[in-house]
């Protein structure tokens, strides 16, 4: 009989795959099923989404809209899209010419950067940063830059940016720059000032930015989301990806977007067509019932999450967490060094298995680990009661 040869798995597998891990925040979702944990880890909603949009995609269910819709995108959904980019961001936008529907602003973000990119370009990134933007850099064959984002050193305080830090990241390979606002995972919205500078940077340089505003309608305390597209000189240079998951509590739908010039769309288009082909069909026209929501659909959704905000912080710092006050978005990071733990992993894995709390370890959003070695981060987008058990089991902490 001959001899079996068996060839290392490792010998099959792409470059690429060896500078990232799997995705930690889903692998906290499985820990926190596992032990019965709370789970405070993923950012999606334990609530129902409005009935208004689920009857919307019922509706086109029921009416046969169950075959491909146009690749890029229905023409009800990218009308809509237009209209609610001029009413929110004051910016006239082709329907037909400048939206690409994706499976979600994650295919739209990796579309976008394997549309644009080259082996040796580079990105610049802020740290803490959602953890796909790294990957996505990698795959796309770009090289990712890191900035940092420094956490507040008062109550109530900002996390802010060294502007030579930044300066320094851009240089002659520079493509891109990805800005999250209202950011995942600090909270941080970033102000005119910011954006300015950062769009001055991006006209020196020659250098685009990729906007992803997810959560745009998620405020607190007056703040104002600016859209980078709308600054003088960012409409021909600027992607802005957004969706529908944050807004409408539909994270499992998979209807998203990116907005951008003619040209830059069409690359977009390209690779996307042959990455997902397109987003679901019904939902996509639930989407365009969606953006027809009312003006205080908006503000109630933003007023929600600032008592669920405002719910779970005084909690988190009885039971001797530091809180981050945001001020966008659902997630609050912490400092975890009053615990005495080693690093963030290890708290974590205490929490979900010992506490019952499930939360994400902060090195997940930073290049180097040590970076985030004491600090977790908690999304508050669940109902009152799944709240109230978390503060519940955070007694356990306390002492």
């Amino acid at each position: 009989m001959a001899e079996v040869h068996t060839v290392a798995g490792k010998h099959f597998l792409s470059d690429k795959v060896e500078h990232f891990t799997e995705s930690v925040i889903r692998e906290m979702t499985r820990q926190a099923m596992l032990y019965g944990a709370v789970n405070l880890a993923q950012g999606f909603p334990d609530f129902p989404a409005p009935a208004e949009i689920k009857q919307a995609a019922q509706k086109a269910i029921a009416a046969d809209v169950n075959q491909y819709a146009i690749t890029w995108g229905a023409k009800s959904l990218r009308n809509a899209i237009a209209r609610q980019m001029g009413l929110w961001q004051g910016i006239e936008i082709d329907p037909e010419k400048e939206i690409t529907v994706c499976c979600g602003s994650t295919e739209a973000m990796i579309s976008t950067l394997l549309a644009l990119c080259n082996a040796g370009d580079e990105i610049v990134i802020f740290e803490p940063f959602y953890e796909n933007y790294g990957p996505d850099s990698v795959l796309s064959g770009a090289r990712p830059r890191f900035v940092k984002l420094h956490a507040p050193k008062e109550d109530g305080g900002e996390w802010t940016f060294d502007e030579k830090e930044l300066r320094r990241a851009f240089g002659n390979r520079t493509k891109a720059i990805i800005l999250n606002t209202p950011n995942n995972p600090t909270g941080k919205v970033f102000t005119r000032a910011e954006l300015e500078l950062i769009r001055d940077l991006c006209l020196e340089f020659d250098v685009l930015a990729i906007t992803d505003e997810i959560y745009e309608h998620i405020l607190y305390d007056g703040t104002k989301h600016i859209s980078m597209v709308s600054l003088d000189g960012m409409r021909d240079r600027t992607v802005t990806i957004n969706g529908m998951s944050k807004t409408y509590s539909v994270t499992g739908w998979r209807v998203g977007w990116a907005v951008a010039p003619e040209k830059i769309t069409g690359a977009i288009r390209k690779v996307h067509d042959f990455l997902t082909v397109g987003a679901p069909a019904p939902l996509q026209e639930a989407g365009a019932a969606a953006l027809t929501m009312p003006e205080d659909y908006y503000s109630r959704l933003a007023e929600g999450y600032r008592v669920r905000r405002d719910r779970l912080i005084p909690a988190l710092t009885s039971a001797g967490f530091k809180c981050f006050r945001p001020r966008g978005a659902y997630y609050v990071m912490t400092d975890i060094s009053a615990f005495g733990f080693k690093d963030d992993v290890e708290f974590a894995k205490y929490l979900v298995r010992e506490v019952g709390i499930a939360t994400v370890p902060g090195s997940s959003f930073y290049r180097d680990p040590h970076d985030g070695a004491q600090q977790v981060r908690f999304a508050f987008c669940k109902k009152p009661e799944t709240l109230d058990e978390a503060t519940r089991r955070l007694g356990k902490l306390r002492g």
